[in-house]
């Protein structure tokens, strides 16, 4: 499905090029879950913009399906399957949730097919489906409508950017809920989920840990997960006392 051949990334920086991410070979197979995790600063959102088109490696090649996409835009890998959800959420002033949801599905759709893609993220369908995607949304809200609009493009490869970034408890649980069906329902697509957290980790097929750029580990969650929390000091966020019994296997 996806395969990252020794890519790289570098930043130009004051004291020279400063690499984030180093030689990463990684493959993700049709109808996975992968979920990317490891300390702040490793590189994981990077990884994601690397995957998405929104930055171009300055080595390596990046392959979907068997065809070299490391030159396409984002535009050009949204064709071919891929979708992106971001860690803090684009807002659209003028734009109804009707019509991103319409836009994002790039077909046809019935006001019953976008209400279907809202309720799966937990909102009440009547209550946004006229609303405009602005400042009048809380970023929770944001959030999930942006998972809808994954919902409803169908991808062959969806990328959620620390998805849990932002939403209270029960949208958090609605959330995995959402990452379980997407699995079941279309066989051979695959999922990457970038997160610290570990009811997230504990439904993902694989994780990889990535730090300070490269990949340290590797491998089925039965292999890796236990391994992170019994040498991390994986303790309840500091949130809300309704989310900590939420764990985050790396703390900031």
């Amino acid at each position: 499905m996806l395969e990252l051949k020794n890519v790289s990334f570098a930043v130009d920086g004051d004291a020279g090029d400063r690499e984030i991410i180093r030689d990463v070979s990684l493959t993700v197979p049709s109808g996975r879950l992968v979920a990317v995790t490891g300390p702040n600063g490793g590189g994981k959102s990077t990884l994601a913009k690397l995957i998405a088109g929104i930055e171009k490696p300055t080595e390596g090649r990046i392959l979907f399906r068997g065809e070299d996409i490391t030159d396409k835009s984002v535009t050009e890998r949204a064709r071919l399957g891929i979708a992106f959800a971001f860690q803090q959420p684009v807002r659209f002033k003028g734009i109804r949730v009707m019509d991103l949801i319409r836009i994002a599905s790039g077909r046809e759709i019935t006001v019953a097919d976008a209400c279907a893609y809202l309720s799966a993220v937990g909102l009440c369908a009547r209550d946004y489906i006229g609303r405009e995607v602005n400042a009048s949304l809380s970023g929770g809200e944001v959030k999930r409508i942006e998972i809808a609009t994954v919902l409803a493009r169908g991808a062959a490869l969806s990328v959620f950017d620390e998805p849990e970034a932002g939403i209270d408890l029960w949208s958090f649980r609605n959330l995995i809920e959402v990452f379980e069906n997407m699995r079941a329902e279309v066989k051979d697509s695959s999922i990457i989920v970038i997160s610290h957290q570990e009811r997230i980790l504990s439904i993902a097929d694989e994780i990889v840990v990535l730090k300070d750029g490269v990949v340290d580990r590797h491998g089925p969650r039965e292999e890796i997960l236990p391994s992170l929390i019994g040498t991390s000091s994986a303790v309840p966020e500091c949130r809300p006392a309704e989310i900590a019994s939420e764990r985050r296997v790396f703390e900031p």
